[in-house]
């Protein structure tokens, strides 16, 4: 293990309207052409940043609801907390979580105890997806760019009164019932999903709460077409489940984001509630292959920095094709005031890999 290599900084530069919400960059993916897409966890769109001389700029927004039909007005957030691509399709995903509201510094001690007491939901927070991408631009439905008699379609996972199919699977679930029906807060290791990439035909979630005992836990399900724009749930495991639970020794921190590197699976850990640290990079080989029912110890690979309630890291990305080195990219909530550049930009990192 070893602290971590910055091999260089790309300026990201979004139009002055995602001014404040590039404070709140909470899921990055870098695809082919390179374009950078990113997600906020205070907004309901995507954005796309493209390449261009040595740093990422021509900022486009792309509103979710244009492409799926959201359970609640856009103006609610969905949260999105991972993004990834695979076979021309965008994928996102919501936290999933219940949050609490935080005390304000402009309200009274008793305001600010009695705002601790309340806890909410939103149906956009559930919200798992996938939108086709071709050349670099989402699409409704568009016709498979190698296969013409396959249609590409804008989906999301079926909503239900406790939120989508997934939630109602993990209702009864030995491990994470207690935490959905509890309705507890994420950033009280409540459950809360922040990570997402796919491998084929198989996605895998990080939970980056509840932690268990010190163990984190990724969720593995696959997913089906039951009619236009709607996705089911296989029956996957070997209990005759819904979905697969992979149980990682983290050093007691919870996931913050996941990465397909080969068949190895990166995973960025973090503090399950409101800490600054530690932020750490593990590797788990073979991690797109994972048996049931077995506790897993990923090699830790590297130290991120954080700061002093900023810097805290929250999205990776492969970022080997811009400057031809196995690197990472990586991007921060709460940026430290420095990487702040005019009214639009801020500075992520590259991290050298391996």
């Amino acid at each position: 293990m070893q602290d971590s290599i910055l091999l260089n900084q790309v300026l990201l530069t979004f139009t002055n309207s995602f001014k404040e919400h590039r404070e709140d960059l909470s899921a990055v993916m870098l695809t082919d052409k390179k374009y950078l897409w990113l997600g906020s966890d205070e907004t309901s769109s995507i954005e796309r940043l493209c390449w261009d001389n040595h740093n990422f700029a021509q900022h486009k927004q792309f509103r979710v609801a244009e492409y799926i039909d959201l359970p609640a007005p856009e103006e609610e957030e969905i949260d999105i907390e991972g993004i990834d691509y695979s076979g021309y399709y965008l994928w996102i995903v919501g936290s999933h979580s219940w949050k609490r509201k935080k005390p304000k510094p402009d309200k009274s001690d008793s305001k600010n105890i009695k705002r601790l007491t309340k806890v909410e939901s939103e149906p956009n927070r559930y919200i798992l997806a996938r939108i086709p991408l071709v050349d670099g631009e989402l699409q409704k439905s568009c016709t498979h760019p190698q296969d013409s008699n396959v249609q590409l379609t804008a989906s999301k996972l079926e909503v239900t009164q406790q939120g989508n199919l997934l939630m109602e699977a993990l209702a009864d679930d030995p491990h994470l019932g207690f935490f959905v029906k509890a309705e507890i807060p994420g950033k009280d290791n409540g459950f809360d999903i922040e990570g997402i990439t796919v491998y084929q035909n198989r996605i895998f979630m990080g939970l980056r709460g509840p932690v268990l005992r010190g163990w984190a836990v990724m969720l593995e399900i696959e997913v089906e077409s039951s009619q236009t724009g709607v996705l089911r749930l296989k029956n996957i495991s070997e209990e005759g489940r819904q979905y697969k639970k992979h149980f990682m020794f983290l050093n007691g921190l919870g996931i913050r984001d996941l990465c397909v590197h080969g068949e190895d699976l990166l995973i960025l850990a973090g503090p399950t509630m409101d800490l600054d640290g530690p932020v750490q990079l593990y590797c788990l080989p073979g991690g797109v292959h994972l048996q049931e029912n077995v506790l897993h110890s990923p090699e830790l690979v590297q130290k991120i920095p954080y700061g002093n309630r900023e810097d805290h890291a929250e999205g990776i990305t492969l970022a080997q094709d811009l400057f031809g080195e196995p690197s990472l990219l990586v991007v921060y909530d709460s940026p430290a005031k420095a990487r702040l550049v005019d009214d639009g930009g801020v500075i992520a990192d590259i991290f050298k890999l391996g």
